[in-house]
């Protein structure tokens, strides 16, 4: 029976979203962000694995520039998001097969971010006198700014940003980790009852004399899709589905056997364990989350390309042991330009590249095609709406 591995590389767009204009970092909106291109351009990128792929004929189709030399050896296109987000949980449903169907909850750029009453909430939950921060904030300049007093206070540190989320950081120690996660677990309902996509507990550890920095232990608390996804089509018809990284806190477990995380290089040691041992017919979705979190957010060109380069060669590693009815799909779930202004998401296409299906240009298709497609190769019946590129 055939297998399929769908690889999400959190945040690797390639520009040329159509609606990048309703889209914004501060009042500069996204038009003629390019993650991938921008990279190129500032420090050079060395990915021959993915350019085999099609990873520049797709950066070319999706926001055109110098058209690269020579043929592709795989399957390659670009995919265009309809959700209207920039996000974690938009992006992925909708490679999923689920486009959002409603408008997230955002909280307002400005001090304090939150509502009184959502403050005193999570005061009562977490039984302090107060919060820090309830500001819009970098995640690691917060704990920089703000983790002394957090040890002094106990007061959980809480920051939102111009995605639908509310994440909380506070000491895996002087806090303590099961206490964070069980507070975020407990306001969870409530934020997503105001259609606030995820609440994401922020561990740390450290001092204010040797500086704080966040622990692999994060957890996102994120609202259950709306609809079946791939996953629950995988599950039902009677195949494993095996999630590597956030996808299991994504999509609440929903359609999911199991879950392996940790940093990026673990989880890639996860997924060599998946392609030498999974299933027949087995699902497995990935999701490699530091391009975004370590990179594209810090606007850091160099480590995002050295990151990339990281990637591709273990991803050649990966190709090589594919069985020949193997299914694998890299692409992206929203961009995170290095080079842009402001410190968020970019509104972009992402690539889709395809190994196990010879050489072929599929040409622009929608993030939801990317389920059609999945489940048109392991021939189960699909929930959504898309259609299979294959």
């Amino acid at each position: 029976m055939p297998r399929a591995f769908l690889i999400v590389i959190d945040s690797v767009g390639i520009g040329g979203a159509p609606d990048a204009d309703r889209f914004f970092n501060g009042t500069t909106p996204d038009t003629g962000a390019n993650t991938v291109g921008h990279i190129i351009d500032a420090v050079g990128l060395h990915t021959p694995v993915m350019d085999s792929l099609g990873l520049r004929h797709a950066l070319h189709l999706a926001s055109g520039g110098k058209a690269p030399e020579g043929p592709a050896t795989g399957g390659w296109g670009a995919a265009t998001e309809t959700s209207n987000g920039k996000d974690t949980p938009s992006g992925h449903w909708e490679l999923a097969g689920v486009p959002v169907p409603w408008e997230w909850h955002t909280f307002p750029n400005e001090e304090p971010a939150f509502p009184d009453e959502l403050t005193v909430m999570i005061c009562e939950a977490a039984g302090t006198g107060g919060i820090l921060a309830n500001r819009y904030a970098s995640g690691t300049e917060v704990i920089a700014a703000e983790g002394a007093r957090h040890i002094e206070t106990g007061w959980p540190i809480c920051y939102t940003s111009v995605d639908s989320v509310l994440q909380i950081a506070a000491h895996e120690e002087h806090f303590g980790l099961d206490r964070l996660l069980t507070l975020c677990a407990d306001i969870a309902p409530t934020l997503h009852a105001m259609k606030v996509g995820r609440v994401i507990a922020r561990p740390f550890l450290g001092d204010a004399d040797t500086g704080f920095k966040r622990t692999a232990n994060r957890r996102d608390f994120a609202i259950a899709p709306p609809s079946p996804t791939l996953c629950d089509d995988v599950h039902a018809a009677g195949h494993p589905v095996h999630a590597i990284g956030k996808i299991g806190d994504i999509f609440s477990m929903r359609g999911i056997d199991d879950v392996r995380k940790g940093p990026d290089r673990k989880l890639m040691e996860h997924l060599h364990e998946s392609v030498a041992a999974a299933e027949d017919g087995a699902f497995v979705f990935a999701n490699f989350v530091e391009f975004d979190s370590e990179y594209g957010h810090r606007r850091d060109p160099q480590g995002y390309a050295d990151h990339l380069a990281w990637f591709d060669e273990s991803l050649g590693k990966v190709l090589e042991k594919l069985r020949p009815d193997d299914l694998l799909i890299v692409t992206a779930d929203h961009g995170n330009d290095p080079t842009w202004t402001g410190t968020d998401h970019t509104r972009e296409r992402v690539p889709v590249l395809v190994a196990g299906v010879g050489a072929r240009e599929f040409g622009q298709v929608r993030f939801i095609d990317v389920a059609a497609s999945v489940a048109a190769h392991l021939d189960v019946p699909h929930s959504g709406d898309g259609k299979s590129f294959l």
